[in-house]
């Protein structure tokens, strides 16, 4: 691999990177859409939390063969499989009926939701593994194009956020859907005609049982994932945003309305805040200048920080005698925290994936990394709608306390050496 980025690199980097941003757009859009829309509904957190469960189960399938497929026909099909799919998957959820029993209306849902579960992890695992193969090496050249990424990533998906839920409350469900699959169809179009050279073709003889590593540095990170994104998504999934609805709705429609906005406007914020500081994190942590035993070391300590927000906000909960102005201003801002702290540990772990593989089983190792954090989202979201309908929000909190503390202890069993052995 090259030191310096060379120019049709970058060009394939740009175009791969807004193609992903149009993805995380209608995906961000898509959730607050399908959360908001049907808890209006009656449906219970338990019930909402469903509707993902699809979602995440067919991310971990994905992201299994997708880094074989990947490296069996190329970076670029596979990216233009994932957002092909999510046209068609938002297509498909403009056709749901009202009159459909809740049973029905579920199944349909789950299913809709599970084909653009598969396509999320299509067009992530595809970018991802891009950055690998494009980026410079020099002067932390990785942990830069990675960070750059995967924070504008989660930026546009906050915007996101905040359209959904803006989308729903003017012009209703069926329209926002379809104005998503419109806007995304053409992006697909235009990617199709303009992507420029420099992404492999695939290779033939690549080999499915090559998924599994057997790196662990790899394993241990992965362990790490699932525990991280189980601690984010066990509040944010149902959680969090059914919380604040029972706070600031009064039941009225334009009361539903204005509870629509404030909390797609706070989803959009923590996303967006937490995309920035990922982005970030290179020149917060002197990445360019600091050695990759340093870097583990530091995804040690950042994790073990992380565990201290939820498990604070689960002690406020517990002292509130029930919902008050201060405590929901307290989990705003302890959230926001958590955020910015959980960036960095993301950051980190994206990069750390990237410098643990080689170029020539890169697909293979991101892929299953990326299955571990599938697993995480699922088993977060599974626990979000149990958790809250259980315990209410302190045993939601506090779960992710636990889970935090979970993947810190994985993360203190990476390795510094294994580093040199692959970067050598």
């Amino acid at each position: 691999m090259t030191t310096a980025a060379r120019p049709e690199g970058l060009s394939a980097y740009i175009a791969v990177t807004a193609a992903y941003w149009a993805f995380m757009l209608t995906d961000g859009a898509l959730r607050m859409l399908v959360l908001l829309h049907f808890h209006t509904l009656g449906f219970s957190p338990v019930q909402l939390a469903y509707l993902f469960v699809l979602y995440e189960i067919a991310g971990m399938a994905t992201n299994l063969s997708a880094g074989w497929i990947a490296a069996r026909f190329g970076l670029t099909s596979t990216l233009y499989a994932g957002l092909g799919l999510q046209v068609v998957a938002l297509i498909a959820l403009a056709q749901l009926d009202p009159d459909w029993t809740v049973a029905v209306s579920v199944a349909f849902v789950m299913a809709v939701q599970g084909a653009s579960g598969v396509a999320k992890d299509l067009a992530k695992m595809s970018s991802k593994s891009a950055v690998k193969l494009l980026a410079p090496t020099e002067k932390g050249g990785l942990f830069r194009w990675v960070a750059v990424l995967t924070g504008s990533k989660n930026a546009v998906k906050g915007v996101g956020f905040l359209l959904g839920a803006a989308l729903l409350a003017t012009v209703g469900f069926v329209w926002a859907v379809l104005a998503m699959a419109v806007m995304l169809g053409a992006i697909l179009a235009a990617v199709l005609i303009a992507m420029p050279p420099g992404l492999p073709k695939g290779r033939k003889g690549a080999k499915f049982s090559e998924v599994f590593s057997k790196s662990a540095n790899v394993n241990w990170l992965s362990a790490a994932r699932v525990f991280l994104f189980g601690a984010r998504d066990v509040w944010f999934v149902v959680g969090i945003p059914i919380y604040f609805y029972s706070v600031l709705s009064d039941g009225t429609e334009e009361g539903n309305r204005a509870a629509f906005f404030m909390i797609g406007t706070f989803m959009a914020v923590w996303i967006i805040l937490y995309g920035a500081i990922q982005a970030a994190t290179p020149r917060l942590l002197g990445a360019a200048t600091r050695p990759e035993a340093a870097l583990i070391g530091a995804a040690r300590g950042w994790a073990g920080l992380l565990f201290v927000v939820p498990a604070a906000l689960t002690a406020a909960v517990l002292a509130a005698p029930g919902p008050a102005h201060w405590l929901t201003g307290t989990l705003v801002v302890g959230l926001l925290a958590f955020g910015a702290i959980f960036a960095v540990n993301s950051s980190l772990h994206s990069y750390l994936i990237l410098a643990f593989t080689r170029a020539e089983r890169v697909t293979m190792d991101v892929g299953f990394y990326y299955m571990a954090n599938a697993g995480g989202r699922l088993l977060g979201t599974v626990l979000s709608g149990l958790t809250y309908q259980i315990g209410g929000l302190a045993l939601t909190l506090g779960t992710a306390a636990a889970m935090v503390a979970l993947s810190a202890l994985a993360a203190g069993q990476l390795r510094a050496d294994a580093v040199e052995r692959t970067t050598a």
